[in-house]
């Protein structure tokens, strides 16, 4: 519609909850009692949670009735079949392995394929992907183009991976060091930018060239598909459902957290074609997850999955929901806030290192940030930057820091309104008129991996 100037929900509110905005004294004192970490701040704290767009989505009726007619047998469940079924007809691949969450399909899948000194190429990988392949000895790899990393950069598609330097990478590693390689759609370490449908024929080629399987990270494949639909030539006439087909058509498998595109609380599954992989990651199932047909999720949960990966294709749905994260970039532009562009498919990326220009990376810009928004105005937002990813480097000592420094404000699926968005424009524009009182954080206990989870900080004076 030609009038249309924001997004408009595609569905009405049939439930609320309700949310309470705390004092500021409140606020100062839940902070200093979690050590200045977020995660630790308790929900019914948090007036507005951008923590992560993970498992935090309202489903619809139609999921909520599924769930009413789970079938909650122990093996051959009646679920798991429509499961399969609607994954099989969106994926395309023969095997569909079910997994509590997404982290649970990757520890499968490298659990068989990772050994020590083995490497997994990925256009960039997310925390848990890493850690999954770290905590096994191997070596994860970021294969991005340069663009990903210039968050002023007008290039679509800066989610893609070098198509070179995995040609190189292969070439110099080999098959028998390199048990797959992985693309992330969208990519959410360089600003939830999408890979092209070009970008991933081409990782495919590479692929087939050396024999190594191609597995996708697809927690977010609608949106990518939704991208490609709405900017890569050739597209336009073909639905979100039938290019997200294709693009599986280039690989061998996929790990997905459901908790994403498929708009549910909890679950996820590995997908592949391998026979023999397959039953060795259903063997690994059955000792840790479950039996392969319910893979540690209620028969409930495999419908809400299977009915939420039907809404989450629908093109009525993916219009407003990209159109949500334009709007709210737009705000935060408008207020004079530097954000990564093109705004990505399931968050804003704030550019914390430039908004906070006045801390150096050492004290953690995108943290610090993160605990001003909280104590502003309750919102909860999440770190990708120097806690998440830098690490001290084993032969110099000295710190090494991930190439951006930014906060995400993940907006959770069918959750807030245009007018929660224009709060957080608000709290950001009221940030940047004292920005130079905002003071940096240092480490004060941290875990060996994924430190960012329970992390203790404290302010630098």
């Amino acid at each position: 519609m030609s009038f249309k100037k924001f997004p408009v929900e595609p569905f009405k509110i049939k439930a609320v909850e309700k949310i309470k905005l705390t004092t500021p004294e409140e606020r100062e004192e839940l902070l200093r009692q979690v050590g200045y970490n977020v995660f630790a701040l308790p929900a019914e704290k948090v007036f507005i949670d951008l923590l992560t767009d993970s498992g935090t989505a309202a489903m619809s009726d139609r999921q909520w009735s599924r769930m009413i007619i789970g079938d909650e047998a122990y093996s051959g469940s009646q679920s798991f079949f429509h499961f399969e079924k609607v994954i099989r007809q969106i994926f395309g691949y023969k095997h569909v392995i079910p997994a509590h969450q997404g982290r649970a399909a990757e520890r499968l899948l490298f659990e068989a394929l990772v050994k020590e000194g083995t490497y997994i190429a990925n256009n960039i990988h997310f925390d848990t992907t890493r850690a999954n392949v770290e905590i096994r000895r191997g070596v994860a790899v970021d294969l991005s183009w340069d663009e990903a990393y210039d968050p002023d950069s007008p290039e679509l598609f800066k989610g893609n991976m070098d198509v070179n330097r995995l040609d190189n990478f292969l070439r110099e590693k080999g098959r028998e060091r390199v048990p797959c390689v992985m693309i992330t759609v969208t990519n959410n370490s360089a600003g939830g930018q999408p890979v092209s449908m070009a970008n991933i024929k081409a990782v495919s080629q590479v692929c087939r060239k050396y024999k190594v399987p191609l597995y996708f990270d697809a927690c977010r494949f609608a949106e990518n598909a939704y991208f490609i639909r709405q900017w890569e030539p050739g597209y336009q006439s073909k639905s979100v459902l039938e290019i997200a087909q294709e693009m599986f058509s280039y690989g061998d498998g996929a790990t997905m957290s459901a908790k994403k595109d498929a708009l549910v609380n909890i679950g996820g599954f590995v997908t592949l074609n391998d026979d023999s992989l397959a039953e060795e990651l259903k063997n690994l199932l059955i000792i840790s997850e479950g039996f392969p047909t319910y893979g540690g999720l209620a028969g409930r949960d495999l419908e809400a999955i299977a009915q939420g990966l039907m809404e989450g294709v629908d093109e009525d749905y993916l219009e407003y929901r990209v159109g949500q994260v334009n709007y709210l970039a737009q705000l935060l532009t408008d207020a004079g806030i530097p954000v990564y562009k093109p705004p990505g498919g399931h968050a804003v990326y704030v550019l914390a290192d430039r908004f906070l220009a006045h801390l150096p990376r050492e004290q953690y810009p995108a943290w610090a940030l993160s605990v001003a928004l909280y104590r502003e105005a309750g919102i909860r937002a999440c770190e990708i930057g120097g806690v998440m990813f830098g690490y001290r480097d084993q032969q110099t000592g000295k710190m090494v820091f991930p190439r951006l420094e930014l906060l995400r404000l993940a907006i959770p699926r069918r959750v807030y309104t245009l007018s929660h968005l224009h709060y957080i424009a608000e709290a950001f524009a009221c940030l940047a008129q004292k920005r130079e009182t905002i003071k940096g954080f240092r480490i004060v206990y941290q875990a060996p991996y994924l430190r960012h989870f329970t992390a203790k900080m404290e302010e630098v004076s």
